[in-house]
């Protein structure tokens, strides 16, 4: 009687980010926004998503900041 497959095959799936790698991120993408052109105290106001989706278009931000 074997070990089985079950006891002997590898782990697929890929470990999850940690949290500071993810707290790293986000400052970085508000680093960003601010580069861009918006104000720290617009960029403080936004939630992770709303960075991640001005950041997904970059020029169409930093023209839409200009003006300001």
């Amino acid at each position: 009687m074997g070990i089985g497959r079950k006891f002997t095959k590898t782990v697929i799936t890929r470990p999850s980010k940690g949290g500071s790698a993810k707290l790293q991120r986000q400052r970085q993408h508000r680093e960003r926004l601010v580069g861009l052109g918006m104000s720290e105290a617009e960029v403080a106001k936004l939630n992770p998503k709303e960075v991640r989706d001005l950041l997904k278009y970059p020029a169409k931000t930093a023209a839409m900041f200009a003006d300001k």
